[in-house]
């Protein structure tokens, strides 16, 4: 793996990527342009989503506010935050995103040497200070989408693709497809490009563990580009687009088993 990251990379990715993504919805003149990837979801529901979450993110870090304990519930729960958002207007609601991360930044960088840990969907336990690799991934990814709709530029730096990488395992196994995983024996090694980052997901009668202490031998390994490996675990590229392009290559006893990797997982 490559070095590990401070709070305080955590909080400055976490600035650049909001700004970046606040950016991209100022250049949009149509705020109710429809998302693909988000079926249902105009802009400014997908700005709204966003705004909300550093709020959210803080009240959990203070063992406050709501997490869904069943990663199925998620959707439900985004559908009802959309509808009774407190305001459509996109200003409105670009300045409380960019408030509310400051004061959620803010607050990160105050914890001790003792960094509190905090629920999170799926009902996982998590750092407060590494969730914020999750919040970024809500700024870049919903930025990909946006920027998809709209025909924009979008980019994300190798660093801040390893954080929120890092920030989703921490999650990732509360999040597999009970049926689409049922009785799924694997072993998958999968090694980013370009760094040293690998994790081994084991995966026993469909429950999955990450980087086990004693894992068994890989039935498949999996070389494949940080940013593609991210955009495919969010279902925003497919894993065959991503093999017959390069950016994803696989081999081992079970080379099969790479493309359906993905399907393991509930949508994100």
């Amino acid at each position: 793996m490559t070095g590990m990251f401070s709070r305080f990379d955590y909080i400055d990715a976490a600035l650049t990527t909001g700004a970046r993504f606040l950016e991209l919805v100022d250049g949009v003149e149509d705020t109710e342009t429809r998302l693909p990837h988000t079926p249902g979801w105009t802009l400014v529901d997908c700005l709204g989503h966003v705004a909300l979450a550093p709020t959210r993110f803080l009240a959990l870090a203070r063992d406050e506010g709501e997490w869904c304990r069943d990663a199925l519930d998620v959707p439900d729960f985004n559908a009802k935050q959309i509808a009774n958002l407190p305001t459509r207007d996109v200003r409105v609601l670009a300045d409380r995103l960019r408030d509310d991360l400051d004061t959620l930044v803010d607050a990160v960088s105050h914890f001790n040497a003792r960094v509190p840990q905090m629920r999170f969907d799926g009902d996982r336990l998590i750092r407060a200070d590494a969730a914020l690799g999750i919040l970024i991934g809500e700024f870049v990814v919903h930025g990909h989408d946006i920027a998809r709709a709209v025909g924009a530029q979008w980019w994300v730096e190798p660093d801040v693709v390893l954080m929120i990488i890092r920030g989703r395992q921490q999650i990732l196994p509360s999040w597999v497809d009970s049926a689409g995983a049922a009785g799924h024996d694997a072993t998958y090694d999968i090694r980013l490009r370009g760094c040293s980052e690998r994790y081994i997901y084991e995966f026993t009668d469909g429950d999955l563990v990450i980087n086990p202490p004693e894992p068994r031998r890989p039935d498949v390994h999996i070389s494949v580009d940080a940013t593609t490996a991210l955009l495919a675990g969010y279902g925003r590229i497919s894993p065959a687009w991503a093999a017959l392009t390069g950016r994803a290559f696989a081999w081992g006893s079970k080379p099969w088993l790479a493309p359906r990797l993905a399907s393991r997982f509930l949508p994100a």
